[in-house]
């Protein structure tokens, strides 16, 4: 029978009270034997398994929890899944739902066990790294863009510059190889220091995803260029960038010119050069005389009449330029029309949007909308020589783009080339023009490539505001991935290329102010 007990004849000194609902009452516990029973269900087995040449020793078995748990652990050990493990116990197979106490298994007896595992992961032969964990300069080179570049208060006119320039590989081998032991003669201590300070900073630029301050190039810039150091209210003015540009392109083109005379030995030059041939005439008189000159940039003049960059070009291909008249005796108005005799690896053009304003007595802003493509062609603003040697080189490509799109070409030579004519062929004769041989030079990249006379757009430095020695100026760069990113002085980012030919101006919003384009070149 149950075990009773009084409650009532608890000891008086007991800490717990009962509840007076339970004083004087009898309170039924369990039996000896069903508390042995429950306390068995709770039980810990623990066994071995033999899977294959392996045993696993000391596996615990909670016999309270169904058979699938069990499984659970040797998946854990063996790498079997539980639907493949086959457990011979007393009575068949170990099932997943069993009960413990129906199939017999006791404490330390040996199980065996059957099944395949599953194919073990192999660790990868090389550790992953992560790109935050990888050196500075491969975190740069995976990210696709270099750093950007602080601004030293008022400096963006001179990061834009920076961030264009260096956009260009050719100029950056030049600098590269650039040493004062192979400097030409002439280059003055500034220059020299200026041109290693731009060779640095392009070198921070792509070892560097954090942006990198030109402290270096700008003390140096402001001392070759006084005019950079202007204070107003105690703190730097703004500049314009097209200057900036400019005189730092001069720099190079004096320091990077080897010890030779020769126009070939000219890196800047063979890169941004222009040749004009021009027509002077006077009016008045009848004399006319022709005259050569070389640029580093086209002028984009803006007027009530220009609407796309092309036009501009013309008109700034043509103006008019007051000198003394031999005939006349007098100073006398003389009209100049100018064509390209020779054509740049890259193409520079400034957008003429800033003039002097004596009301304000500052440069005064042209807001007109100018429209530009990313693919521009100026073979029409070339001399009619020129034209000629570009006819080939231009048929080629059409030829090669009919080709793409499974249009018949044009008859051409068996191998595909265009073959030239004499007219169009290279000399090497002694009495070859210095136009033409210059020509010869700034068409080939390589051996046997030549220039069309289209040009892919690259770089684009904008300005914001209403004067050019205010607002903000960014730069806007399309890498060799032909991703394009802005660069508003430490802060890059990624832009769509439809966006950047919105650029033309019409508002406040970012404008053209200086464009640069590639060559393209064909295989002849």
């Amino acid at each position: 029978e149950p075990l009773t007990y009084d409650i009532s004849r608890r000891p008086s000194n007991s800490v717990e009270e009962e509840p007076k609902r339970n004083k004087n009452k009898l309170v039924s516990l369990p039996s000896l034997q069903a508390i042995k029973q429950e306390a068995s269900q709770f039980k810990m087995l623990t066994v071995s398994v033999k899977w294959q040449k392996k045993v696993f020793e000391g596996i615990e078995i909670d016999v309270s929890l169904p058979p699938y748990v069990f499984k659970a652990q040797l998946y854990d050990l063996t790498g079997v899944p539980p639907e493949r493990q086959k457990i011979m116990v007393k009575g068949g197979l170990l099932k997943d739902d069993a009960d413990w106490s129906s199939i017999g298994v006791k404490d330390g007896q040996k199980l065996m066990m059957m099944g395949t595992a599953d194919e073990v992961v192999k660790a990868p032969e090389k550790a992953i790294v992560f790109a935050e964990d990888l050196p500075e300069e491969e975190q740069a080179t995976n990210l696709g863009y270099s750093a950007g570049l602080v601004n030293l208060g008022n400096t963006c006119y001179m990061n834009s510059t920076v961030q264009c320039l260096k956009s260009v590989p050719e100029l950056k081998s030049a600098l590269s190889n650039y040493s004062l032991a192979g400097r030409s003669n002439d280059v003055d201590q500034t220059s020299h220091m200026l041109t290693v300070a731009t060779r640095e900073l392009f070198g921070d630029l792509d070892r560097s995803v954090n942006a990198v301050s030109p402290t270096q190039f700008w003390m140096v810039l402001r001392k070759k260029f006084p005019q950079f150091s202007q204070l107003q209210n105690g703190m730097h003015m703004q500049q314009d960038a097209e200057e900036c540009w400019t005189q730092l392109l001069y720099t190079l083109s004096q320091s990077l010119k080897a010890p030779t005379s020769s126009e070939d030995s000219d890196a800047v030059k063979a890169l941004f050069g222009v040749n004009l041939r021009s027509r002077v005439h006077c009016q008045e008189s009848g004399e006319e005389s022709s005259e050569t000159e070389s640029v580093y940039s086209l002028k984009c003049h803006i007027s009530h009449e220009v609407n796309h960059l092309h036009e501009g070009l013309k008109h700034g291909l043509k103006g008019e330029l007051e000198k003394t008249s031999p005939a006349l005796g007098r100073t006398a108005v003389y009209l100049k029309e100018s064509l390209i005799d020779s054509l740049p690896r890259y193409l520079t053009v400034q957008f003429v949007r800033f003039f002097w304003k004596r009301e304000t007595n500052q440069k005064a802003k042209i807001l007109r909308k100018v429209d530009y493509p990313l693919e521009l062609d100026i073979y029409d603003l070339c001399s009619e020589e020129l034209r000629k040697k570009l006819e080939a080189p231009r048929q080629k490509l059409r030829d090669e783009e009919g080709k793409k799109l499974g249009l018949q070409t044009k008859s051409s030579s068996k191998d595909g080339d265009v073959k030239m004519t004499d007219a169009e062929a290279p000399s090497n004769e002694s009495g070859e023009s210095s136009t033409a041989a210059q020509q010869e030079g700034a068409s080939s990249s390589e051996k046997g490539t030549h220039m069309t006379g289209i040009y892919d757009l690259v770089s684009v430095l904008t300005h914001k505001g209403r004067s050019a020695d205010s607002g903000h100026y960014v730069a806007w760069v399309k890498q060799e991935s032909g991703k394009w990113i802005q660069y508003d002085d430490s802060y890059p980012s990624v832009q769509r290329e439809e966006d950047i030919t919105k650029l033309s101006g019409g508002g406040d919003w970012h404008m053209a102010y200086i464009i640069m384009y590639k060559a393209r070149f064909v295989s002849m």
